[in-house]
């Protein structure tokens, strides 16, 4: 073994750290019967050779080793091996990653050219997969459909040989990685595409097992999703009712297939492929255990701790691997809401704890994405709160915190969990570890009143969590008897580095409250506060004293002294807060229409905003404002834009500018829209854009791989702000 190894010029390669002389004693650490080495080999590799997915050169020298390793039956956890090589070997370069796009003598190049040749070399050497789908070891047999369907030139080849080993396999959870492996196929390869959907067609209807129709429903979703049944959310709930019934489940393993159903197999076109189990560390769920449990030691390496992270997840689970299924299927089903939602509802009403886990699981990526009518969904998640499973009770309360007013259907489950937790402030332990999830946070940014009380008392511990003070905004006049407390807190900080952080929730909670009786304990802040991150207390300080309007006149001396401040944010604050609290235009509009014609767009920006807080007053700026309308910032266009309507009162100048951005900058929606809500009508030429977005199912502040807390609530923000608008314009709004 490792013929060849030693002639290598290991220390001249590279990986993630450096020359790559450590790599021999990784491979072979990877051939050996110490299972701790091979695992520490096997996490060297993840995190040097192949670190965060790239290859190096070094990782094009390990491709011959590798393959050696997964061909000789000796060696033990190969199906991690074939994974790795898996991973190398299966990036699809395509659009900016395309060797003819890049520039030879970029670094870009140079990682693209790797990974094409990690993928020929691999491919090269893919038939040594060929013979592993029969494999004694079952981990093999699990990830070798995977390669071949990912890495192997022949896919018809490839498909003759996983249709036999179908009606061979007895391992239910193999036979479901088959099936995937069709599915893949049939993504790759178009022209096979139709006869692999005819084929996942007949399987969803013919195979005896539950669990395999349930997979084939599931790649039928993912290459041709025109073809499911129409009925396919009541097909996939008596799947998984039969699944429940069945006597494989809770671990046993499933029958083997009936001679009947074997031989049907074997007469269909050569088609199948590999299950892509969801990622390790997305199922929230674990069986029934004590509340408290000591957190036990990690294991020493990444992959180790990741495998006793699925271990824990799955134990006790005999149908983990439906749940992976679902998860594919909704992946699938994609824009077809209504069916998602259904689908998704019937798993809530499971009597089967682990399909309820991960249904709130599946909730986030469905509810963050598409707009939908989900008052059920999110009720019956609510009620998951009462569930004797810490893991259950923390999926559920941090999916619903980042609902906002959209969690109000489960505000009662929400409020009787607060009732019932002596210190609902505290994240719950889940599993032995710390969880992150706080019922009291999710009732109070739904606006409910019944949040007050507790949150009373989480004002007065030591440490308050700072998400719970910002959510106190959502209350509104709701949380007009926390003022006191809040008072009390604010008056009470040290004046030290740790201010900003404390004193932030609580001065932005009194500015939205507009309790001008806490006007010393704002002023006490603002005059302390301490160098460090001085601008932000200061802004924040500021920001309250605006809010509290005339009833501030005490500050007029303090803000006319900060009009000179050497911070333009605090003189443009200090400008806003002074015409709130005395009204005089001509003492803060020359400092702000220096702003407005500063180079830099972000103190324009600033002082556009502040110019537009002043309404009509601000009509002299008009001509600067208008200046603006042309810059090259869409962000300070928009800014400039709204502030002119808001400054004179005509929208006219100012409508193509926010025409413009609405469709050249998604994320300026909710402001176009929410200064459209104020004209009290909409000009025509933005009217259609107010519908449109009404009618749009997908949300739009959705990013690929990047989600925010707040996008659900910003999206829903925008949705009633459309209909507000739309409405003074006498329309009927749609959605």
């Amino acid at each position: 073994m490792f013929t060849g190894i030693d002639e290598v010029d290991w220390a001249s390669l590279g990986h993630a750290y450096g020359p790559a002389d450590d790599v021999p004693g990784l491979l072979r650490g990877l051939a050996s019967p110490d299972p701790m080495e091979r695992e520490v080999a096997l996490d060297g590799m993840y995190g040097a050779v192949h670190h965060q997915g790239d290859v190096y050169d070094s990782t094009l020298a390990c491709i011959p080793f590798l393959l050696e390793l997964v061909a000789r039956p000796e060696v033990q956890d190969r199906g991690c091996v074939i994974e790795l090589l898996t991973s190398i070997g299966g990036i699809d370069l395509g659009g900016d990653d395309e060797l003819d796009e890049l520039d030879p003598e970029d670094e870009e190049f140079e990682d693209a050219a790797n990974y094409a040749m990690a993928a020929a070399a691999v491919a090269a050497g893919a038939d040594v997969f060929l013979a592993l789908v029969g494999d004694d070891d079952r981990e093999v047999r699990l990830a070798a459909p995977g390669a071949l369907a990912s890495l192997h030139q022949d896919p018809a080849r490839v498909l003759v040989l996983l249709r036999e080993r179908l009606t061979a396999e007895t391992d239910r959870e193999v036979r479901l990685a088959l099936v995937e492996a069709v599915g893949r196929i049939a993504l790759r390869y178009e022209s096979l595409r139709d006869e692999i959907a005819d084929w996942l067609g007949w399987l969803t209807g013919a195979a005896q097992d539950p669990a395999l129709r349930l997979a084939a429903l599931a790649q039928l979703a993912r290459c041709a999703p025109d073809r499911l049944p129409r009925d396919v959310v009541v097909t996939v709930t008596e799947l998984l009712d039969r699944l429940r019934e069945a006597p494989g489940h809770g671990g046993r393993p499933a029958p083997p297939p009936g001679l009947e159903e074997m031989a049907a197999v074997a007469r269909l076109p050569d088609l199948t492929d590999l299950a892509v189990l969801a990622e390790l560390t997305e199922l929230p769920e674990v069986p029934d255990q004590p509340e408290a449990v000591e957190p036990r030691p990690l294991a020493p390496t990444l992959v180790g701790q990741l495998r006793e992270l699925r271990e824990e997840q799955r134990a006790g689970r005999g149908s983990a691997w439906a749940d992976d299924l679902l998860r594919t299927l909704h992946s699938a089903l994609d824009d077809r809401v209504e069916d998602r939602i259904a689908l998704v509802t019937a798993q809530l009403r499971s009597p089967d704890r682990d399909q309820r886990a991960d249904a709130v699981w599946m909730c986030g990526g469905l509810v963050r994405t598409w707009r939908g009518a989900y008052d059920e969904v999110v009720r019956l998640v609510g009620a998951q709160l009462g569930d004797p499973e810490p893991r259950l009770r923390e999926a559920a309360v941090v999916w619903l915190e980042g609902l906002f007013e959209v969690a109000r259907p489960a505000a009662d489950a929400l409020a009787a969990r607060v009732a019932a937790d002596p210190a609902p402030w505290a994240s719950e332990r889940a599993g032995g570890r710390p969880g992150t999830g706080s019922a009291l946070l999710a009732l109070t940014r739904t606006g409910d009143a019944r949040a007050v009380p507790a949150l009373a008392r989480a004002l007065e511990e030591p440490r308050l969590d700072g998400r719970l003070g910002y959510a106190i905004t959502h209350l509104g006049e709701a949380a007009v008897p926390l003022v006191p407390a809040l008072r009390y807190r604010l008056g009470g900080l040290p004046l030290d580095e740790e201010l900003g952080e404390e004193a932030g929730p609580l001065l932005l909670a009194l500015a939205h409250l507009g309790a001008s009786e806490a006007l010393e304990e704002v002023l006490r802040v603002l005059r302390g506060a301490p160098a460090f991150r001085r601008e932000w207390v200061v802004e924040s300080s500021l920001r309250a004293l605006t809010a509290f309007g005339p009833a501030a006149g005490e500050a007029a001396g303090d803000l006319r002294a900060l009009l000179d401040d050497c911070s333009v944010a605090v003189v443009t604050s200090a400008a806003r807060a002074l015409w709130a609290v005395e009204g005089d235009a001509g003492a803060v509009l020359p400092r702000l229409r220096a702003r407005l014609l500063a180079p830099d767009a972000a103190h324009r920006r600033e002082a556009a905003r502040a110019v537009g807080a002043m309404g009509r007053a601000a009509g002299a700026v008009a001509p600067e404002l208008r200046a603006c309308l042309s810059a090259p910032g869409v962000w300070l266009r928009v800014d400039a834009a709204v502030a002119l309507c808001r400054a004179t009162g005509d929208v006219r100048a100012a409508l193509p500018v926010l025409v413009g951005a609405w469709k050249e900058n998604r994320h300026t929606r909710v402001e176009i829209a929410g200064c459209l809500a104020e004209l009290g009508h909409v000009p025509a030429e933005a009217a259609p854009l107010l519908r449109a977005e009404l009618a749009r199912a997908r949300r739009h502040n959705v990013s690929e791989g990047t989600s925010g807390e707040h996008d659900v609530h910003h999206d829903e923000k925008l949705l009633a702000l459309c209909r507000r608008a739309l409405g003074h314009s006498g329309e009927e709004s749609i959605g």
